[in-house]
């Protein structure tokens, strides 16, 4: 039997998978078990940062392999630490909490923020997220989503969340005035909600407001996080200093981590025995990691910005194009045309895009080359056509 009918036999049928089966990648190109070559704009929902069998990370890992693969947390490992020290050093954060996921990473920012509140005196307060938000699958991440689909199929959620929309300071400000607030968690862009980034005088409303009443500043840097919108964090475009910052995705370049930095307010709130992760902080991932990080210099995020640029220069006000939203290298493009129809074209013609709600959504490798980059936007534009 073939490798998509034995996926729909044996895997849980969670995932609307496109009909291409990757059997082999470099760099943003990937090619499926026929040998049809595809540049890839998705590079892993974010993950492949630096595309697809990156040599430097391969080198990293393989070399972490060769030492050691695991051991527990009970025991002190050099990878770990390391890569803590340079989050900290590079973000301002006190902290860093290691995990698997994006949704484990909120999951700990939860947390964190809660224990701050019981410390603080304020046991049942609340947490505002933004409508349209998302922030992970597990039920508590999914009660801090913001959108009421995520909602319907999996009552009872975790109390404990009010909404608020985004963009709307006096929204915020009311449910603030009305309510005990721990904290407030939110996207710099919000990407499955549709690649919106937030307005700059709203972020930082938001964040004076909040320094007013004594409310953490959870950001949500997972899918935006490592390069992804120019800066080494989004947040870093807005000029605010978040008390927890979460990341995932990219940080690994394709192995599975995520990180809870926390910042001064939150960095002891968190005791031992009171949260743990089997495989938080492997040493394999902590070394892919490192070499992930460490890359991303100012040189590869300017080029990030020129990228975008080029992008948009040429898909904004083209022939079926609505509209292009996003930061960086991770952009939403609004068609006339059915956004699915359109990824399928895509794929007949050798790209991979994805979607998010009705847009398609780029998120290419941050070092694919113009070439590549420059081939593939005119197959978008081609296909976006009416």
């Amino acid at each position: 039997m073939s490798v998509k009918s034995d996926d729909k036999k044996y895997i849980a049928n969670t995932y609307a998978r496109f009909p291409v089966q990757i059997v082999r990648g470099s760099g943003s190109l990937a090619y499926d078990e026929n040998g049809k070559e595809y540049i890839d704009l998705g590079s892993g929902i974010a993950v492949n940062i630096f595309g697809f069998s990156d040599k430097s990370w391969i080198d990293a890992v393989t070399e972490q392999l060769n030492t050691f693969q695991h051991t527990s947390n009970l025991y002190y490992t050099s990878p770990c630490v390391t890569l803590a020290k340079i989050l900290c050093e590079r973000t301002g954060m006190q902290r860093v909490f290691f995990c698997n996921s994006g949704a484990e990473a909120n999951e700990c920012a939860i947390k964190a923020a809660r224990r701050y509140a019981e410390l603080s005196g304020r046991k049942n307060s609340k947490i505002i997220t933004l409508v349209n938000s998302f922030h992970g699958r597990t039920i508590t991440t999914l009660a801090a989503t913001g959108q009421d689909s995520f909602h319907n199929d999996f009552l009872p959620l975790t109390d404990g969340f009010l909404y608020t929309p985004a963009n709307d300071i006096e929204s915020f400000k009311k449910l603030v005035q009305q309510n005990d607030v721990s904290a407030v968690m939110f996207e710099c862009v919000q990407g499955e909600g549709g690649v919106l980034p937030l307005d700059k005088d709203y972020v930082l409303q938001l964040e004076k407001t909040a320094r007013e009443n004594d409310i953490l500043l959870i950001v949500d840097e997972v899918q935006t996080g490592n390069g992804r919108t120019g800066k080494l964090y989004s947040y870093m475009n807005f000029g605010i200093c978040p008390d927890i910052v979460t990341t995932a995705k990219g940080l690994g370049g394709g192995l599975p981590i995520g990180a809870a930095m926390l910042g001064g307010r939150v960095k002891d709130v968190l005791s031992v025995g009171m949260h743990g992760s089997t495989f938080g902080g492997n040493p394999v991932c902590c070394a892919g990691a490192i070499n992930i990080i460490n890359r991303i210099d100012d040189a590869l995020l300017c080029d990030v910005m020129r990228k975008s640029k080029l992008i948009t220069d040429a898909l904004s006000n083209a022939d079926g194009i609505k509209s292009v939203s996003g930061m960086g290298l991770m952009l939403g493009i609004e068609t006339r045309r059915d956004a699915g129809e359109i990824i399928s074209e895509c794929i007949d013609k050798g790209v991979l895009v994805i979607k998010a709600k009705n847009k398609l959504r780029l998120l290419p490798a941050l070092n694919i080359p113009d070439d590549l980059l420059i081939k593939a936007v005119e197959i978008i534009k081609s296909a976006c056509a009416v």
